[in-house]
C-alpha cells in the first residue's frame, strides 16, 4: 500500500507486573481498533511488548494514552516512518511471556538486568579491545546485519540462549560483556541471565539497534548490514555513514540483503537472496519445494 500520508511504525516495551493479562488484552484491542493501527502487541503478567503502525496523528495519539495508562506510562517508543501500514491487520493477545525465554530460574527484569548504555556510551564500549559483544538475537537475523565485532549467536530462537551461553561464553565472565537486539526487550532478561550465571559486568543498549540507528551521535556507525525487523518490512537501513552489505544469497553466496518467504505454503523457509536467484528460482528456497508445489496445485 502506497499513500501520501505519513505513516510510523512504534516498537516499544514496558516490564510491569500485570494483574489480568486478558482483560488487558481486550481493552488494548479496543483502543488500536478504534485508532486504525495494525501491529502485534502481547500483554502478559510481566508486562508489554508491541510493534504497531498508523497515521502519525494515530499514533501520537496512542502514547498518548499509554503515557496516561495506570500501568504503561512512560514507555521509550521508537518510531519509524513508513509509507501506509507496515502490518496487514491488528494482532493483540495476553501470553505467557513477552519472550519465550523459558528459564529454569524466572526472575524480574526490573530487578535483575544488565546496565543500560546510551547510544553514544555503547558505540564507545564497540571500539574498545577489552569488551566482549554478544548479539541478542537469533542466527538468521545476524547473518543480515549485526554489530562489528560481535559474538554470532549459535540460536535459532531466545529458548536456545542458556545452553549456548554455557556452552560457549563461560571463559568470559570476567571481562566487560555488552549486548543488544532489535529494540531492547530481549537484552532486558538476557543480561539479567548472564549475571544470574556469574558474568561480572553486563551492560545492554538501551532501546537496542533502532534507537542506535536514530541517535544522531551515532548515526548507526559501525553498524554492517540491514536490520531484521518483525513486520512487513523485513529489514532496515542501520548504517547511515558507511552502511554495507553482508548477507549472502542461500542459493549463490553472492552479497545480498533481501529476505523472503519460500513461496511453498508448506515450507515457507525464510531465505536471503538476490534479484537473480530470487527470478531463477520462482521465489522458492529449493528446486524440491517448487515441484512438491507444482504437484500440490495441480492435485
Amino acid at each position: 500500500m502506497s499513500t501520501s500520508e505519513t505513516y510510523h511504525v512504534l516498537l516499544y516495551y514496558k516490564y510491569v507486573k500485570v494483574e489480568d493479562p486478558v482483560s488487558v488484552a481486550d481493552e488494548h484491542r479496543a483502543l488500536c481498533q478504534q485508532l486504525g493501527l495494525k501491529g502485534r502487541i502481547l500483554i502478559s503478567p510481566e508486562g508489554i511488548n508491541g510493534t504497531c503502525s498508523g497515521t502519525v496523528e494515530a499514533t501520537n495519539q496512542y502514547i498518548e494514552a499509554m503515557n496516561e495508562h495506570p500501568l504503561f506510562s512512560g514507555i521509550f517508543f521508537k518510531a519509524d516512518e513508513h509509507e501506509g501500514h507496515a502490518f496487514k491487520k491488528l494482532f493483540v493477545r495476553a501470553k505467557k511471556e513477552l519472550v519465550t525465554w523459558r528459564f529454569e530460574n524466572d526472575f524480574d527484569p526490573t530487578e535483575l538486568t544488565g546496565k543500560h548504555l546510551s547510544p553514544a556510551e555503547f558505540k564507545e564500549h564497540l571500539l574498545r579491545d577489552d569488551v566482549i559483544i554478544i548479539d541478542g538475537r537469533n542466527d538468521y537475523e545476524y547473518d543480515l546485519g549485526h554489530f562489528r565485532g560481535a559474538i554470532r549467536p549459535g540460536v535459532e530462537t531466545s529458548r536456545d540462549f542458556p545452553e549456548w551461553i554455557r556452552e560457549n561464553l563461560s571463559q568470559f565472565k570476567d571481562k566487560k560483556v555488552i549486548s543488544y537486539c532489535t529494540g531492547g526487550i530481549r537484552c532486558e532478561k538476557l543480561t539479567g541471565f548472564l549475571l544470574q550465571e556469574g558474568f561480572q559486568d553486563v551492560s545492554q543498549l538501551h532501546g537496542g539497534v533502532v534507537n542506535y540507528s536514530q541517535d544522531p551521535e551515532t548515526q548507526g556507525e559501525l553498524w554492517d548490514g540491514k536490520l531484521y525487523v518483525f513486520d512487513e518490512r523485513i529489514s532496515v537501513p542501520v548504517n547511515h555513514i558507511d552502511p554495507t552489505v553482508v548477507g549472502k544469497c542461500h542459493h549463490c553466496d553472492v552479497p545480498a540483503e533481501t529476505y523472503i518467504n519460500c513461496e511453498y505454503d508448506l515450507c515457507h523457509h525464510q531465505h536471503i537472496v538476490c534479484p537473480d536467484c530470487e527470478e531463477t528460482y520462482n521465489g522458492y528456497c529449493k528446486k524440491e519445494c517448487e515441484d512438491q508445489d507444482l504437484i500440490r496445485k495441480e492435485a
